[in-house]
């Protein structure tokens, strides 16, 4: 991208940061960076990974919640962020956060967060799902669901978290399935993050088995070469282990540097990715 464009974004975001609350158009977005709403269209999504249409709504949704947390009504809420109804508030959280703004003012209370415990050539690892859809996947330590268990607790502090073995039946099935280097069966994935965290997230998707990149590669892919930081901080935060290969992330000296299920793990996992991606293993892929 060039600087032009990058200052074209750059001066967009601010403006929609500075008029969340008046949900501006497309057409007044693409006025602010000078260009048509096609072309700008294009190149914010280039430049962010998300549409700007998604990024206003990870803003509006971003001032919705300090609003509520502050006792406003959802009446209140949504008509501050600029939003005609309750009920558009309501759409934008089960969209982006899979509870209503009920839920979500309850700190998830009603919410019911199923886990159970699976086997992984790496060890044992907490599996959680919400409505089907996976929403955590942690090595334990010492055999120990606690930590793990703590951690999704933070997410959503009032939810239920029956242990569920049967219910996630299927979704351990569709792991085991892959470890045993079989063809992947579709996942459905529940992640909460900020725009950033997610399309961090959605670039470590994209680096193949038996590669890997250093932070600063990583920022350098998402078109934001100073942005190493705030890579290694969304990494690190990733819920999802293996699926989400934050693995593949190393120092830039080729030290493997940190993870969150501890070094000796991070070693294995890709060794054994690489033998499988140059043909000394069974099996390979994500």
């Amino acid at each position: 991208m060039s600087q032009s464009d990058f200052t074209r974004c750059a001066k967009a975001i601010r403006f929609l940061c500075d008029s969340v609350r008046e949900q501006p158009a497309l057409a007044e977005v693409a006025a602010q960076a000078g260009v048509s709403e096609f072309h700008f269209q294009r190149m914010f999504r280039r430049w962010a990974g998300i549409s700007p249409k998604r990024f206003l709504q990870y803003l509006t949704l971003g001032e919705a919640k300090g609003l509520l947390m502050d006792s406003r009504s959802m009446l209140d809420a949504s008509l501050a962020v600029g939003l005609s109804s309750p009920s558009r508030l309501h759409d934008l959280f089960l969209s982006l956060e899979c509870m209503t703004p009920g839920q979500f003012k309850e700190q998830g209370r009603g919410l019911r967060v199923g886990w159970t415990v699976v086997a992984t050539p790496f060890g044992e690892a907490l599996l959680a799902a919400l409505d089907g859809r996976l929403c955590g996947l942690a090595f334990l330590e010492d055999g120990d669901p606690a930590k793990a268990l703590a951690e999704l607790r933070g997410r959503w502090p009032r939810a239920d978290f029956p242990h569920d073995p049967a219910g996630l039946a299927p979704l351990a099935e569709a792991l085991e399935s892959r470890f045993r280097g079989e063809p992947p069966k579709p996942l459905s994935l529940l992640l909460q993050g900020s725009p950033f965290q997610l399309k961090v997230w959605e670039a470590l998707l994209a680096i193949p088995e038996g590669r890997v990149l250093s932070y600063g590669d990583l920022a350098r892919t998402l078109g934001d070469p100073g942005a190493a930081r705030a890579v290694g901080a969304a990494v690190g935060r990733n819920p999802i282990a293996l699926l989400i290969p934050c693995h593949r992330i190393i120092q830039a000296s080729g030290a493997l540097g940190g993870y969150h299920w501890g070094a000796a793990r991070k070693r294995v996992i890709l060794a054994l990715e690489r033998g499988r991606a140059n043909g000394l293993l069974p099996g390979g892929g994500d």
